[in-house]
């Protein structure tokens, strides 16, 4: 009698780990694919266009930006193509200024034929100038300017208290720039000891302040 208490009933359904988690497998795949059928299609379709129309808008704008910079690079590359042979040329043209000051004043104003010769070479100066200004080669002209770093390299100080400090008062070689940047910067004395000049809110940005770069 007790043997037949203590032994399990054949027909007792045993639960075990197992059933449980393939129990709650289904279970899920049954209220996802629940959730599925009732998706809406439109809304679907709303997502998806709305997400294609974005990817097309950024495709759109990486194209203009690309489009702005090569446009860029292309006229850079046009400006500055002669930069190189420009700064030649500035070398010829100084050696040019050199030879004309190396005469003395009385040999070019007493003897015709060397007058002549000064007058050739300084309009073989101009010429070459007028040529390279062509190209978008500028002079710089900073005598009583004040000192720009961007445009100007100081050589030395004078002592000057009439003018405010720090204003150019010599040019020692001229500088030149093209297009926006300095082909070469002018080589200047600055006065030292004059009245400083008070900063000017708001002032006017000198044009190309902002380069200070040769090319």
């Amino acid at each position: 009698m007790s043997d037949q208490n203590n032994t399990p009933q054949a027909d007792e359904e045993q639960v075990t780990p197992k059933t449980v988690v393939e129990e709650a497998a289904n279970s899920n795949q049954a209220e996802q694919a629940e959730a599925a059928a009732e998706a809406d299609p439109i809304e679907a379709l709303q997502e998806e266009n709305a997400a294609l129309k974005d990817r097309a808008l950024r495709t759109m704008a990486e194209m203009e930006n690309l489009r702005r910079r090569t446009e860029k690079e292309v006229k850079d590359a046009k400006a500055y193509a002669v930069a190189s042979f420009a700064r030649d040329m500035l070398v010829v043209n100084d050696n040019l200024g050199r030879a004309i000051e190396a005469l003395p004043e009385e040999a070019r104003e007493t003897d015709d034929n060397l007058k002549a010769l000064v007058e050739g070479v300084e309009m073989v100066e101009r010429e070459m100038l007028n040529h390279l200004e062509k190209h978008g080669v500028k002079r710089l002209s900073p005598e009583g300017e004040k000192f720009n770093p961007h445009f100007h390299q100081a050589m030395f100080e004078v002592p000057n208290t009439e003018v405010p400090n720090n204003t150019v008062v010599q040019v020692v070689q001229a500088g030149y720039v093209i297009g926006e940047r300095v082909l070469r910067p002018a080589m200047v004395g600055v006065s030292k000891g004059g009245p400083k000049v008070a900063p000017v809110a708001d002032k006017p940005a000198e044009p190309g302040s902002a380069v200070d770069k040769e090319v």
